[in-house]
């Protein structure tokens, strides 16, 4: 076999009279270049963010091999992240517990370093970036409002107060709003961004955690955990126009880009339910995941969905509805996430070669 190869080499680089080619004598460097090339491992064209809850870091993923390639410590008990536009930073809110650490830690993704440390509310939970990445929204559970975070000098510049125990948070592609779910009072204030002030209240279903905005802006989806649905919230009116039954205690929710579906994370069944947008009612669609799913993102061209499961230390990808007759299965599963895997959000990474993030 191997002089078989040889020939066909050789005789490949012969001109048509078959007199040596002028390439012939660096006819060894074909395999040394070869190998070398294959042990050059893919570049990243996405990565993940997620906050390791009990390990008080946040672990990035690349998604082109699905492994861990780094730890960021932050400060105690992080929850969720959220990536600034141009991808520059990644925003990580520390709930701190009963050690109070009641701060953003600010990551520079170019270096995986901790380049910022903000104080905000008690016990911070979700947090948003405006889609000019001027401003960094964090809803703070135990002070019963938002600080809104000049991202250009990372300081407070605004205090909203909201409703009780204010937990998730989305703003709107237009940046003119930002959606607050509230646990405790079972709504979600807007608040208009452009004046800081709480312009609407929408009464929702059991213990609202979770809130994902449509990419035409259109709709709010907000995850009860103890009703065991979804509340549709018409944007233009700020009325609920649909509420969706899941599976148990669902705790997160991501929508594609395209808006055709959404991703719901049911952290007390273990799966993760899809609604159909353009028809949102049950439809008996779900995924089974590890145990605990606790957050889900979708990457930026919309063929996967990530889910961080709290309690396997793991996170689930899912291939997204498509054409593939993997559509909607879990395809790979990433050990060794950290304690706790919580909050997670994923960007196209720098210097990405393609649209495509694997």
């Amino acid at each position: 076999m191997g002089d078989v190869g040889t020939w066909s080499w050789e005789h490949k680089i012969q001109n048509r009279k078959s007199r040596p080619s002028r390439l012939w004598p660096f006819r060894w460097l074909v395999p040394l270049l070869l190998a070398v090339l294959g042990c050059v491992p893919a570049a990243a064209q996405c990565t993940a963010y997620v906050a390791a809850h009990k390990s008080n870091n946040v672990v990035v993923i690349d998604t082109e091999l699905d492994r861990v390639v780094a730890v960021v410590p932050v400060q105690v008990q992080p929850l969720a992240v959220a990536i600034s536009p141009n991808g520059a930073f990644a925003y990580v809110t520390n709930s701190g517990w009963m050690f109070g650490s009641n701060s953003v830690s600010v990551i520079d993704t170019a270096s995986n370093n901790v380049v910022a440390t903000i104080p905000v509310g008690g016990f911070p939970v979700g947090v948003s970036i405006t889609p000019n990445g001027a401003f960094a929204y964090v809803a703070n559970y135990n002070s019963n409002n938002v600080s809104a975070i000049n991202t250009g000098t990372n300081t407070v510049t605004a205090t909203i107060g909201v409703g009780n125990g204010p937990y998730g948070l989305a703003i709107t592609p237009n940046g003119a709003f930002a959606y607050v779910t509230n646990l405790n009072s079972n709504d979600v204030s807007v608040i208009n961004t452009a004046t800081n002030t709480v312009v609407a209240t929408v009464p929702v279903g059991s213990g609202p955690v979770a809130v994902a905005i449509t990419p035409d802006g259109s709709f709010a989806y907000v995850t009860n955990q103890s009703s065991n649905n979804v509340s549709v919230i018409n944007t233009t009116t700020n009325i609920v126009a649909a509420t969706v039954a899941v599976g148990n205690r669902p705790a997160a929710v991501a929508i594609t880009p395209d808006g055709s579906w959404a991703y719901v994370a049911n952290s007390g069944s273990d799966t993760v339910s899809l609604i159909d947008t353009a028809n949102p009612t049950p439809n008996g669609l779900t995924i089974a995941v590890g145990w605990v799913p606790d957050g889900v993102a979708i990457t930026p061209d919309g063929t996967y969905a990530y889910v961080t499961n709290e309690f396997s230390n793991t996170v689930s990808v899912i291939r997204t509805q498509s054409s593939s007759p993997w559509s909607n299965t879990v395809v790979d599963t990433i050990q060794g996430v950290a304690m706790y895997p919580v909050g997670i959000a994923i960007m196209r990474s720098r210097g990405a070669l393609t649209s495509n993030c694997r």
